[in-house]
């Protein structure tokens, strides 16, 4: 069966933003690579971006967080505003402490708290401008 896991970009700051999630979601790095050590090519890299991230990938519950750094041939990087990344709690106070863990230098849209459809629910943009959305479902009663 396949499965589904989040890939970010960054412009520069991938290995800050994985210690960061890291330090939010607990758990070690599975893979943790830089561009200077790709084996050499005919087209050798920048000096200047061998110690960006290449590829990192963080284990979180079910999912695997992977991200990179923009190769030096891309322009302009993906800086995950254009979609939210939806993690769901198995507790309101898991989700509170993972809410304002990710909240830190951030900027929250929907501070978290009980919803009309019966969830305790809230977004926010992080410190590297991923959006996530937080989200406990409250049991039916």
């Amino acid at each position: 069966m396949a499965f589904l896991n989040v890939y970010l970009n960054f412009n520069g700051t991938a290995e800050v933003a994985f210690n960061f999630y890291k330090s939010v979601f607990g758990g070690e790095f599975t893979t943790f690579s830089r561009f200077g050590d790709m084996p050499s090519s005919e087209t050798p890299m920048p000096e200047s971006e061998a110690n960006k991230m290449l590829h990192v990938a963080l284990p979180v519950r079910d999912c695997v967080l992977m991200g990179s750094d923009c190769p030096p041939d891309f322009t302009t990087g993906i800086q995950g505003n254009l979609f939210n990344i939806s993690i769901t709690a198995s507790s309101k106070e898991e989700a509170d402490q993972l809410f304002q863990a990710l909240s830190t230098g951030g900027e929250v849209s929907m501070p978290i708290a009980d919803t009309f459809w019966g969830a305790y629910f809230g977004m926010l943009k992080d410190q590297f401008g991923v959006q996530w959305m937080v989200n406990h479902d409250s049991p039916k009663p």
